[in-house]
């Protein structure tokens, strides 16, 4: 336990021989306390870190105290919720009891009236106390954040109130710093003597983005039924085809017998509210092959196994006793086949290297893409300093793309909560702007400026569930609106998720935090520990062939709580005749509002994509996994500090005279020619 534990948590000592005996005790006091394994307690350090937004924070003693107090507080407010919602169940109302046997039969049934002429009812316990005419006490104090000034004062302000420091950005540290490097060998791209005469980039849509302008709020339960049903059947035809199996070989997981059967379903939790976990791992079967019926999993005697809520999985095992399915072999699944591109086309595609017709083209210059992810200013400030900076630095290396993924003017930032920000009197009429005015300002201004120095730059824009300013705020999610906000010509607004093809190569970008629901709500078993998370979690939408396989999402409540405000802390309201109530806080997260019924916009199609994008708050990554190259670029802003971005440097594809002659498409082979770096702004 020791050797695990200085191996996952050596790296934060605050000295060179590693973790101090003390730092080491309070570990270990923390997995016996609260019964989790290193590799889970070092999961809450990581969110710990991230929720301090001090990154390089050292494990010293009271640093692992403040943790073990940390862990406590969430435990504690999570015990509270269940009893609280348990006894919301129980006893959803308290009926007012009656006395005598001539009470009316309908007390408790229809609602108490007021007696006229202060007539009481049959009962002395029914007698109403006199109205109170003052005036109602607000339900939330002044103090609260969201509530309306008290006096004459100066409007509340959310980063003094919280105690917020203002955040210097042109004080950062480490400006350009690759935090990490993939294929070190190709060098990066110099800018040109003369800059391109035109875009270097040819684009090519592969999703229908009409279908994401459906209505919200509209699901329908037999619609979003059937979508389910759909996955769990067209899958089971996946690995029948796959696995060369007869149609005999499959069988209802719920129907006992001693028979081995395949069964083909979806992973689901029989705990309510609790993490998924060994103990409470059912099957849920589709209408067709089980009746949609959930039976209870036993995974003892499988070596490794990764499960999570909506994984849809093949097990091959048996049902002797009718109670459980015992889990004898996990099948796997078959992935998409890769992209590939027919040699001449790939020639074709190669001479838009080129950056003037005079270009020399035995040595063209690779293809620059920058990828960043919102937010991208911190929580302190409304001033968008970390988009200005990469602007510049596409400006400086003659960026061919660039990708941003929302949120832009993110909803969850404390001064767009609170309104406590003003515009500069140039950009509009302050007592008419609106939410749309302070988008054109912050985002579509600078993208014009920069635009206008370097037309030939594609610009990219994946929407959030975050953004302020859209209206479509459910996933599948539809483009931002580019006339309204006033983006320059060169940006593209695409759905999310997207897939692109640029020039040969395809690449697939969704803004939702994939990556860290897999890891809240992840079952990993045996040998499959031993994976690195990041790597568990993208091959996990790989085989799934979906940007968000988990189903259901994370809930808002067990997500971390928004930045600079007192989220997590409930709000109760008391009147003087009612029992305590629970309020939902006005400071949760806003989550994953996905609209089931159209889940299928999500899924990957035809083939599996060279280039995967998935923003997340872990640790930013570039690894390729299954030939996918699998990106997180980190966040551009940081609550507190600056963020990273990913730098794209793409060769042109090359082709053997075996292959030019054959005339057979080829893969890209993204893996020879691309290099990756994770760049601190």
């Amino acid at each position: 336990m020791d050797v695990e534990l200085e191996t996952r948590f050596g790296k934060f000592a605050d000295r060179d021989g590693g973790l101090q005996p003390e730092v080491l005790g309070e570990l270990h006091s923390m997995l016996g306390l609260y019964t989790l394994d290193p590799e889970e307690l070092y999961y809450k350090w990581e969110s710990y870190c991230i929720k301090m937004a001090r990154e390089d924070m050292k494990l010293d003693l009271k640093t692992a105290r403040d943790l073990k107090k940390d862990i406590e507080d969430d435990m504690d407010r999570k015990s509270r919720s269940k009893a609280q919602a348990h006894s919301n169940r129980k006893r959803p109302g308290a009926t007012p009891r009656t006395g005598g046997k001539n009470a009316d039969v309908l007390d408790g049934i229809v609602p108490n009236t007021p007696r006229p002429n202060g007539m009481s009812g049959v009962d002395s316990s029914t007698t109403k106390r006199k109205s109170n005419f003052e005036t109602p006490a607000s339900k939330v104090g002044k103090s609260h954040p969201m509530s309306s000034p008290g006096g004459p004062h100066t409007p509340y302000s959310s980063s003094e109130a919280n105690g917020l420091h203002t955040y210097d950005f042109s004080a950062r540290k480490d400006m350009g710093k690759i935090e990490e490097l993939l294929n070190g060998h190709i060098e990066l791209a110099e800018a040109p003597e003369e800059p391109p005469m035109e875009s270097r980039l040819k684009l090519k849509t592969n999703t229908d983005m009409k279908k994401f302008s459906y209505k919200t709020m509209a699901m329908k339960l037999t619609e979003a039924s059937e979508v389910l049903d759909d996955r769990i059947d067209e899958f089971k035809v996946l690995v029948q085809d796959h696995h060369k199996l007869e149609d005999s070989a499959f069988g209802n997981p719920g129907v006992q017998s001693t028979s081995e059967i395949v069964a083909v379903g979806r992973i689901a939790s029989d705990a309510y509210g609790g993490r998924l976990n060994n103990a409470s791992l059912v099957l849920e079967s589709s209408r067709r092959m089980g009746s949609g019926n959930r039976i209870p999993l036993r995974v003892d005697a499988v070596e490794a196994y990764n499960f999570f809520p909506g994984q849809i999985v093949a097990l091959r095992g048996t049902n002797a006793s009718g109670a459980f399915f015992t889990v004898n072999e996990i099948l796997s699944l078959p992935l998409l086949p890769q992209a590939a591109t027919k040699p001449q086309d790939l020639e074709a595609l190669n001479a838009r290297y080129l950056d003037t017709p005079s270009s020399d083209p035995s040595h063209p210059r690779p293809l620059t893409i920058l990828a960043a992810s919102g937010p991208f200013t911190p929580d302190t400030v409304l001033d968008f300093s970390a988009l200005q900076a990469l602007l510049d630095t596409a400006i400086s290396s003659v960026a061919d793309a660039l990708i941003l993924t929302g949120p832009f003017l993110d909803a969850e930032h404390p001064l767009v909560r609170s309104g406590d920000f003003d515009l500069p009197a140039s950009a509009t009429n302050p007592d008419q702007a609106t939410i749309t005015d302070v988008f054109r300002h912050y985002v579509s201004k600078p993208l014009q400026a920069f635009s206008a120095q370097l037309p030939t730059c594609t610009i990219i824009l994946v929407p959030s569930l975050r953004d302020a300013v859209h209206r479509h705020a459910a996933w599948p999610q539809d483009k931002l609106p580019k006339k309204e906000l006033g983006l320059p010509r060169q940006a593209h607004v695409v759905t999310n998720p997207m897939t692109l093809t640029i020039n040969e190569f395809v690449v697939a970008m969704s803004s939702v935090d994939t990556l860290d629901m897999l890891r809240r709500e992840e079952c990993v078993g045996g040998k499959a520990k031993a994976i690195p998370l990041l790597e568990r979690g993208a091959r996990s939408v790989i085989e799934q062939r979906s940007f968000l396989p988990i189903f259901p999402p994370t809930g808002r409540e067990n997500m971390p709580p928004v930045a600079g405000l007192p989220g997590g802390e409930k709000l109760i309201n008391k009147k003087d005749d009612e029992e305590e109530t629970s309020m939902p806080s006005p400071f949760l997260p806003l989550g994953a509002m996905v609209d089931t019924s159209y889940m299928k916009l999500g899924e990957w199609l035809n083939v599996r994509p060279d280039i995967f994008i998935s923003p997340s708050v872990l640790s930013p990554f570039a690894k390729f996994i299954e030939t996918i190259l699998v990106i997180n670029p980190g966040t551009l802003s940081k609550r507190r500090s600056a963020g990273t971005y990913a730098r794209l440097t793409i060769l042109p594809a090359s082709l053997t005279d075996e292959e030019s002659e054959a005339g057979v498409s080829v893969a890209h082979r993204m893996w020879e020619r691309t290099r990756v770096d994770i760049v601190r702004i």
